[in-house]
Protein backbone atom coordinates (compact mmCIF):
# COMPACT_ATOMS: atom_id res chain seq x y z
CA UNK A 1 0.00 0.00 0.00
CA UNK A 2 1.14 3.30 -0.45
CA UNK A 3 0.95 6.25 1.63
CA UNK A 4 -2.27 8.12 1.27
CA UNK A 5 -0.40 12.28 1.44
CA UNK A 6 -2.39 14.39 3.57
CA UNK A 7 -3.53 11.77 5.88
CA UNK A 8 -0.59 12.99 8.78
CA UNK A 9 -1.96 9.99 10.89
CA UNK A 10 1.37 8.53 11.68
CA UNK A 11 2.88 12.21 12.55
CA UNK A 12 -0.13 12.73 15.52
CA UNK A 13 -1.36 9.48 16.78
CA UNK A 14 1.59 7.71 17.75
CA UNK A 15 4.27 8.50 20.28
CA UNK A 16 7.71 9.29 19.50
CA UNK A 17 10.72 9.10 21.79
CA UNK A 18 13.24 10.30 19.76
CA UNK A 19 14.38 14.19 19.20
CA UNK A 20 12.99 15.40 16.27
CA UNK A 21 13.71 19.06 15.23
CA UNK A 22 11.73 21.71 17.22
CA UNK A 23 10.47 18.33 20.02
CA UNK A 24 14.10 17.71 21.15
CA UNK A 25 12.16 15.07 23.63
CA UNK A 26 10.07 13.51 20.83
CA UNK A 27 6.36 13.69 21.04
CA UNK A 28 3.65 12.13 23.24
CA UNK A 29 0.72 9.86 21.93
CA UNK A 30 -1.91 12.15 20.08
CA UNK A 31 0.07 15.68 19.42
CA UNK A 32 0.78 16.62 16.15
CA UNK A 33 4.70 16.48 15.18
CA UNK A 34 6.04 20.45 15.02
CA UNK A 35 7.46 19.24 11.63
CA UNK A 36 3.71 18.47 9.93
CA UNK A 37 2.98 21.24 8.03
CA UNK A 38 -0.66 22.75 6.84
CA UNK A 39 -1.18 19.80 4.11
CA UNK A 40 -0.05 16.96 6.54
CA UNK A 41 3.08 16.25 4.83
CA UNK A 42 6.46 15.70 6.61
CA UNK A 43 8.56 18.98 6.16
CA UNK A 44 11.31 16.54 7.10
CA UNK A 45 10.42 14.03 4.15
CA UNK A 46 13.98 12.95 2.68
CA UNK A 47 16.02 14.63 5.11
CA UNK A 48 18.65 13.68 7.21
CA UNK A 49 17.34 15.40 10.47
CA UNK A 50 14.26 13.04 9.49
CA UNK A 51 14.06 10.60 13.23
CA UNK A 52 14.65 6.97 12.15
CA UNK A 53 11.28 5.93 13.57
CA UNK A 54 9.45 7.84 10.97
CA UNK A 55 11.46 6.67 8.09
CA UNK A 56 11.06 2.82 9.13
CA UNK A 57 7.16 3.44 8.46
CA UNK A 58 5.52 1.17 6.01
CA UNK A 59 1.78 2.12 5.67
CA UNK A 60 0.21 -1.07 5.33
CA UNK A 61 -3.88 -1.81 4.80
CA UNK A 62 -3.93 -3.15 8.80
CA UNK A 63 -2.28 -0.20 10.28
CA UNK A 64 -3.76 2.74 7.69
CA UNK A 65 -7.19 1.25 6.90
CA UNK A 66 -9.22 2.85 3.70
CA UNK A 67 -9.51 6.50 5.32
CA UNK A 68 -7.61 9.21 6.90
CA UNK A 69 -10.21 8.73 10.05
CA UNK A 70 -9.67 5.18 10.28
CA UNK A 71 -5.70 5.57 10.27
CA UNK A 72 -5.70 7.99 12.88
CA UNK A 73 -8.09 5.09 14.87
CA UNK A 74 -5.86 2.36 13.99
CA UNK A 75 -2.46 3.95 15.01
CA UNK A 76 -4.25 5.49 18.37
CA UNK A 77 -5.82 2.11 18.59
CA UNK A 78 -2.35 0.26 18.20
CA UNK A 79 -0.51 3.18 20.67
CA UNK A 80 -3.01 2.57 23.23
CA UNK A 81 -2.31 -1.28 23.42
CA UNK A 82 1.42 -1.32 23.46
CA UNK A 83 1.77 2.12 26.02
CA UNK A 84 3.32 0.52 29.47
Amino acid sequence: MNCRLGCGACCIAPSITTPIPGMPHGKPAGVRCIQLNDGNLCMLFGKLERPAVCGQFAATEDVCGASNEEALWLISSLEQATSI
